[in-house]
């Protein structure tokens, strides 16, 4: 069957969440897929749907829903219709998809450390006990309480731009933002230092962007198989089946980094309690065509030794 390729008369429609990160790596996508099929901007319209995390500002993500928030008005268009693709930063993409919908298009992925960022402290050795930090992230509240918990930690909602005036508004005194993100929106002028995943592992799948499409869309399937990045998609099927395993959600404080080395995937995992008074690591190595199992394989072991209630904890409220 020959590839019916859009055109500017009948555009591949891409939707996304409509914050200026969201709309760089809708642009990123639609230029990889111009590239490979050699075709003009026009034969793309980027679609911007708001999500009902986009709309709720004002309360923590775990009061609201978890990571299904960022997705689900964008994964009804698609059923729908109203857009063929959807783009996604995979670390808020919940581990199932619904009915009808694949998943299976990664682009390269980006650097996947978090970024310790403040226009006053250089890094977090060098902030005051006591210190004031923003975070929307249980995972990093619960690392950042773990190593430190002297620090105050206070809840710090919206995109790049709205927590980076929080910073300069003294709402905090510094916060977390992801390596990625600033890289992807070219702001080199952020005061920020990268912080070594051996100190604050990253959340699964942070760096990296997924392309969502119907499952029975068969252009859609042809098109995106030219721009995935197969290595993306060998690390992201160990650490998200780690993810799957322990149920994670914006619930549950979990990090995950796995890196290949030959035809060895290599996976870290952590789970912590929310209130940063515990956490388990361990790490794991597989042949790459193992690495979903393995994900699954440490994900339960980090949970037998957890024991019953390790996650359950009421954060506090501010």
């Amino acid at each position: 069957m020959t590839l019916t390729l859009p055109s500017p008369t009948a555009p591949l429609k891409i939707g996304t969440r409509g914050s200026p990160l969201a709309l760089a790596q809708a642009y990123e996508t639609r230029d990889r897929l111009a590239a490979a099929f050699d075709l003009p901007e026009a034969a793309f319209e980027i679609v911007v749907i708001k999500t009902t995390g986009d709309r709720v500002q004002d309360r923590p993500l775990k009061e609201i829903g978890g990571k299904g928030l960022f997705t689900k008005e964008i994964e009804e268009d698609m059923l729908s219709g109203a857009i063929d693709i959807a783009v996604h930063s995979m670390k808020d993409m919940p581990v199932a998809q619904p009915d009808g919908l694949l998943l299976d298009c990664y682009l390269p992925r980006e650097d996947v450390r978090d970024a310790f960022v403040s226009p006053t402290v250089g890094g977090l050795a060098d902030l005051a006990e006591g210190a004031v930090v923003g975070t929307s992230s249980l995972r990093r509240r619960a690392q950042l309480l773990s190593r430190r918990p002297d620090l105050q930690v206070v809840e710090f909602r919206g995109n790049v731009q709205t927590r980076l005036k929080k910073l300069h508004d003294g709402v905090a005194v510094a916060t977390f933002l992801a390596m990625a993100g600033l890289n992807r929106l070219g702001m080199a002028d952020v005061p920020k230092a990268p912080v070594d995943p051996e100190l604050m592992l990253p959340a699964v799948a942070q760096g990296a962007i997924g392309i969502e499409r119907r499952a029975d869309d068969t252009r859609a399937a042809e098109m995106l198989a030219a721009i995935h990045d197969t290595e993306t998609g060998q690390r992201l099927a160990a650490e998200r089946a780690f993810l799957t395993a322990l149920d994670g959600s914006c619930q549950t404080p979990i990090g995950g980094l796995a890196e290949l080395d030959g035809g060895m995937v290599r996976l870290r995992g952590e789970i912590l309690r929310p209130d940063g008074s515990e956490s388990l690591a361990d790490v794991a190595t597989a042949p790459i065509e193992d690495g979903a199992a393995m994900g699954r394989a440490l994900a339960l072991d980090l949970r037998a030794r957890a024991g019953e209630g390790f996650f359950d904890w009421t954060l506090p409220a501010g």
